[in-house]
């Protein structure tokens, strides 16, 4: 910054000032070349090297900032717009991120550069392989690594003044009130429409912000919920969930990389503006964002009255049964055996027939050697493909679509049909090395 644009930032500020100010080059390192000194219309001016000490009225902003934290947030206070009240108000404000993947990444470290007080994360699950094209918290060092502990680490390298908190858990309707009750506005970086709405209705019954973002292959989302500022809730959006297997998780339909770096950083954006009261957060509004034409397009929203959590006459007060709102049962109980048990099958050559019920584009990257693919939606329609004669085995990535597989075949009179644990992931790792891993 040169030294006439610093002359107009600090004019500015002391045209609704009558006290002092004290500059030097220690504390605003590059404003002023030279550490000179220079009067702006502040009376009783006076020079202390190493100290940036503004008006008396705000001398305690001041008391809360040391001079490294002054040099690391200079950009933000050369900007009038912004300023020290801003800075403090990210300092003082507590931020709950549920999931620190794809989304959580770009949000939790551009909101630990930015001056964020405490940051609270939330996620259970270790650093995979799969994660590192999206997932920038994370490198090739981090795989096996719990993801709280290695972001942990991260955020601490971006900033040292902030403040982490990890809950090594899933956000569920048993630990949800309690977990963001310490929060002033919670980010909803999850990929599962349970979570979504617990968290929602959670921020709904507390009053605080939820800063909502969502991804899928080449698409993204972004809002702010928050009725107790005058905006609708996500239920206003979306009173009912899609059905079971209509809208695909990032895993199974899967996501370009750079998205959710755009969503996130775009969720960054809004927790800061909700904080400090800069700009129009998107409250009552939906942008979303089209990355293949780089098309943005914001949505009004309006609150429903007759919502059950935020409406005139609310009939949902405490946390539901979330998994069973959203249509999700838990994976049939069906026979089963292993990866391994399959192998010594196939090793000994026994009559059987191996199907793969994943999609077409997960096969082309990976698949086992001799296996028939008929995706989980077409097996009712393509059943006649399959050999009543031999011992069928389903496989699919993990093991769930699988298991429905086998249910859905028994009830089709299927009587020789068995789910393969784990599935091609679980082969690859304790079986074949030479599979990918997806």
């Amino acid at each position: 910054m040169g030294q006439d644009h610093a002359k107009r930032v600090f004019r500015e500020r002391a045209r609704s000032s009558t006290d002092r100010m004290v500059v030097s080059e220690a504390a605003y390192p590059g404003s002023i070349p030279g550490g000179r000194t220079f009067v702006v219309g502040w009376r009783h001016t006076r020079t202390l090297r190493g100290v940036f000490n503004l008006p008396v009225q705000c001398h305690s902003i001041m008391t809360d900032f040391s001079t490294a934290e002054l040099q690391r947030y200079s950009r933000h206070l050369a900007m009038p717009e912004f300023g020290l009240k801003s800075q403090q108000a990210l300092k003082s404000a507590r931020v709950l991120c549920i999931g620190v993947g794809g989304l959580g990444s770009p949000v939790t470290m551009y909101l630990a550069a930015a001056g964020i007080g405490c940051l609270g994360l939330v996620d259970a699950d270790v650093v995979e392989v799969s994660n590192l094209q999206r997932q920038i918290l994370f490198s090739e060092d981090d795989v096996g690594r719990s993801k709280l502990e290695a972001a942990k680490e991260r955020l601490f390298g971006i900033n040292p003044y902030l403040e982490v908190r990890c809950y090594a858990e899933r956000f569920t309707a048993a630990n949800a009130m309690s977990l963001a009750a310490d929060y002033d506005l919670i980010i909803d970086g999850t990929d599962n429409f349970p979570t979504r709405y617990l968290s929602n209705d959670v921020a709904v019954w507390l009053k605080k912000p939820n800063i909502y973002g969502s991804i899928l292959r080449f698409e993204g989302q972004v809002s702010v919920f928050a009725p107790h500022l005058g905006g609708p809730c996500y239920r206003c959006m979306s009173p009912q969930p899609p059905k079971p297997g209509l809208v695909p998780s990032c895993a199974e339909g899967g996501v370009l990389g750079v998205l959710p770096g755009l969503i996130g950083t775009m969720q960054a954006l809004e927790a800061i503006k909700v904080i400090t009261g800069i700009g129009q957060p998107l409250v009552g509004k939906l942008l979303h964002v089209d990355t293949l034409g780089l098309r943005f397009r914001t949505f009004n929203l309006r609150r429903d009255p007759d919502c059950p959590v935020c409406g005139e006459k609310p009939t949902i007060h405490e946390p539901i049964d979330y998994d069973g709102f959203c249509g999700i049962t838990e994976v049939p109980k069906v026979p089963s055996v292993s990866v391994q048990e399959l192998h010594t099958v196939r090793q000994l050559g026994s009559p059987h027939f191996l199907l793969d019920v994943r999609e077409p584009e997960e096969y082309a990257v990976a698949s086992i050697e001799g296996a028939t693919l008929i995706p989980l939606g077409e097996l009712s329609a393509r059943s006649a493909e399959i050999p009543q004669n031999v011992p069928v085995y389903v496989h699919c990535k993990l093991g769930g679509r699988s298991a429905k597989a086998v249910a859905l075949l028994q009830n089709l009179g299927f009587a020789h049909v068995t789910n393969v644990s784990g599935g091609i992931a679980a082969w690859s790792e304790s079986v074949d090395a030479g599979v990918p891993r997806y």
